[in-house]
């Protein structure tokens, strides 16, 4: 009796320790993209590397600060447009962002109508999506070419679909996306009448959005200019060197500093007030 107690204190022990010192069958989460990943991929830059970005933002800065310190023979004020023009291409990048969501969210309502001609005409949900490489708005249609070959090489609807998200990196495309992988799992015959009802909410969403930025355009534009008048004042005077020579002292410094420091509260606090609020990806 006593050595099938200690066999079992044994065997326990073995499973505690067991828990301990084993390694655990975990799948790793997939990694999340950067930021400058996803704005890249936002702005449709998906085949530029993000080490490839920060070298391009680093020559930019490096080029202008050995410009305006040629021009200037002042470093405060030529460390000042380094790091402006530094900033550019995320701007840059940024701006293209935007007109390509705008771009993209006009000709979607088009796009799901035509994913729901085919679908009516009695095609498979996938040969719809592949369709559109053919019939779809031209700014989409690489996408769906690619998807199309996607599953014709594969045939797992549920990936060649994550791997379309991925290619379009978009808020409304990942809403039709998911919407379509729900509709492909439950099955029915609702799915026309849900392409129909996406259809006319995402042309009700553009109309109203595209009201809104015409009203919001003035401010944004009158926040820039005001940001970026001061700027072009001080590179103006950086080429009267008794002039931009004063910014090289103490006084000067801090008074660039501050200036600095105004110009981008201000920005941010101009455009935080007059910003609308920003789709986000879903499931990215």
């Amino acid at each position: 009796m006593g050595v099938v107690v200690g066999l079992a204190f044994g065997v326990g022990l073995l499973l505690v320790g067991s828990a301990f010192v084993l390694p655990r069958d975990r799948t790793p989460a997939p990694p999340r993209a950067g930021r400058v990943r996803r704005s890249l991929d936002a702005a449709g830059m998906s085949g530029v590397r993000v080490g490839s970005f920060v070298s391009l933002c680093v020559a930019c800065g490096v080029a202008a600060f050995v410009l305006v310190l040629l021009v200037s023979r002042t470093p405060p004020v030529a460390l000042a447009f380094a790091a402006i023009a530094g900033y550019l291409p995320t701007t840059v990048v940024a701006g293209r962002a935007r007109r390509r969501h705008r771009e993209l969210a006009e000709v979607w309502p088009e796009a799901v109508d035509n994913l729901a001609s085919g679908v009516r005409a009695g095609l498979a949900l996938p040969d719809a999506l592949a369709g559109l490489a053919i019939r779809g708005p031209e700014p989409l249609r690489e996408a769906f070419a690619a998807f199309a070959d996607d599953y014709q090489t594969t045939g797992r609807f549920a990936d060649c679909m994550d791997r379309l998200k991925d290619r379009l990196a978009d808020p409304v495309g990942d809403r039709v996306v998911e919407a379509l992988r729900v509709a492909r799992e439950v099955g029915g015959g609702d799915l026309g009448r849900l392409l129909r009802s996406l259809s006319a909410y995402l042309r009700d969403d553009m109309r109203t959005r595209a009201e809104l930025e015409a009203r919001q355009a003035w401010a944004v534009s009158g926040a820039r200019l005001a940001v970026a008048a001061p700027w072009v004042v001080l590179l103006l005077l950086s080429f009267q060197r008794e002039v931009i020579g004063r910014y090289a002292s103490v006084a000067g410094v801090v008074v660039l500093a501050g200036g600095a420091l105004a110009c981008v509260v201000a920005y941010r606090l101009m455009l935080r007030i007059g910003r609308l609020p920003q789709e986000r990806r879903v499931l990215a």
